[in-house]
């Protein structure tokens, strides 16, 4: 294993962000939606479509689709996990999912009105295997950088990961908007191009820290149960440490609520905007742009904020901020209005992601040889959290018949989180005077 704090290590490890971001910001962001959106409205059935002989309305029927998917990893990830931990193979399983995520976006090039079945699940494998790598890409994390360097490299990441996307998101605008430069007439044939090079850039930048990453340090320590039940049975003895952890006990309660709201902004505001403001694609692409410049500041800003005041505070800050989103959101009926809440979801989005990672990795143990099973916890918390607030918030929408009310459900996660981060924040003092 190579010495923590290695540069060329770090740098390849954060272009993993840079080539799976891509998927993140085209196809849950920002042209996916619009298009998605676009092909299952029609002036005879509006807004609702037909899926294996049942009807659903068309942004209630995605939300699901992700929901299932994360589900699917939350089974998937423990068992997994075990097997990187006790193998010490960890880079494995990260290139399987890049191969799943890639080639399910490469195959998003046909998705048309006409195959509709055939594109909802390709979306929920792309889904698939942008957080099933993650999960491996997180665990590295402590391997590769030590305790008073782990805010700066998970914001390294989060930095790596904006850029690459907005590059390609670059890309991906000059065919939304210029089809003629290109000799297009195919009105569906930009975005499904952009879908087949997100999936192209994805699988060729991840070379980078598939090159030069080590493959994991596997745990010396025996085990005599079988796969299927392993990786269960390795996360419920993580539970048990957990409960033994002050800090941690109270953080991953309010990482959880916080979650199912911030995780589910980030996956269906762009569907929001195109269907209750009407935003058309190149309208949606400058938001999210704008969200991902903001986003490097911020992530940035608030590793140094923590600096200051501590990573709780600055949670607790960056949260109360999101119940303000929530809350403007709600109220929004202009794009201009979208366009300032958007500035602000941007300044917050990656700073909370980037100060979560770096915070449950901070009260991790130092020197502990299974850090894929104490983030596949993390990310089996994150993917649950991802499950109940997507969920929700297509259900409310078939169930009320607007999303705006599914946007004040997920003020109330937040606000469930903010009690809980108070609590983690009063339970810090106590140690710290002890």
């Amino acid at each position: 294993m190579e010495t923590k704090n290695n540069k060329k290590t770090i740098r390849a490890w954060a272009f993993f962000d840079w080539a799976n971001s891509a998927y993140n910001l085209v196809i849950t962001s920002t042209i996916f939606p619009a298009y998605y959106v676009a092909i299952t409205s029609n002036s005879k059935n509006g807004d609702r479509v037909m899926f294996f002989g049942k009807s659903f309305v068309n942004t209630a029927l995605s939300d699901y689709a992700l929901a299932a998917a994360y589900l699917v990893m939350v089974f998937l990830l423990p068992i997994l996990s075990s097997i990187a931990d006790y193998k010490g193979n960890k880079k494995i399983f990260m290139q399987f999912f890049t191969i799943i995520g890639s080639l399910s976006c490469c195959a998003l090039f046909f998705f048309t009105k006409d195959t509709l079945e055939m594109g909802i699940i390709a979306f929920a494998l792309a889904a698939i295997g942008y957080s099933g790598g993650f999960v491996f890409y997180n665990s590295y994390l402590p391997e590769i950088a030590t305790l008073d360097m782990q805010d700066n490299v998970s914001a390294k990441g989060f930095t790596y990961g904006y850029i690459g996307s907005v590059l390609l998101q670059l890309i991906c605008f000059l065919f939304v908007l210029k089809p003629d430069l290109f000799g297009i007439v195919d009105k569906s044939l930009p975005a499904r191009l952009s879908f087949l090079l997100v999936g192209l850039w994805w699988i060729g930048f991840a070379l980078i820290p598939f090159t030069v990453l080590p493959k994991g340090s596997p745990n010396a320590q025996s085990h005599d149960h079988n796969i299927i039940k392993g990786g269960f049975i390795e996360l419920a003895h993580v539970w048990q440490k957990v409960k033994q952890m002050p800090l941690l006990k109270r953080f991953l309660p309010a990482f959880f609520f916080y979650s199912m709201g911030l995780q589910t902004v980030m996956l269906v505001a762009t569907g929001f905007a195109a269907k209750v403001l009407h935003m058309g694609s190149p309208a949606l692409i400058s938001i999210i742009l704008i969200i991902q410049l903001v986003a490097i500041v911020g992530a940035n800003l608030m590793s140094r904020l923590s600096g200051i005041y501590g990573n709780v505070r600055v949670l607790i800050g960056t949260v109360i901020i999101w119940i303000g989103v929530c809350i403007a959101a709600y109220f929004t009926a202009t794009s201009n209005q979208f366009y300032v809440v958007a500035v602000v979801v941007g300044l917050v989005m990656g700073g909370i992601q980037s100060m979560s990672r770096s915070t449950y990795s901070k009260y991790l143990p130092e020197n502990i040889p299974d850090t894929a099973s104490f983030f596949s916890f993390y990310d089996v918390t994150e993917k649950l959290a991802i499950v109940g607030g997507v969920f929700s918030f297509g259900f409310i929408e078939e169930l009320t018949g607007s999303p705006r009310n599914s946007v004040l459900v997920l003020g109330l996660f937040f606000i469930v989180g903010l009690i809980l981060l108070f609590s983690l924040l009063k339970a810090e003092k106590s140690i710290q005077k002890m």
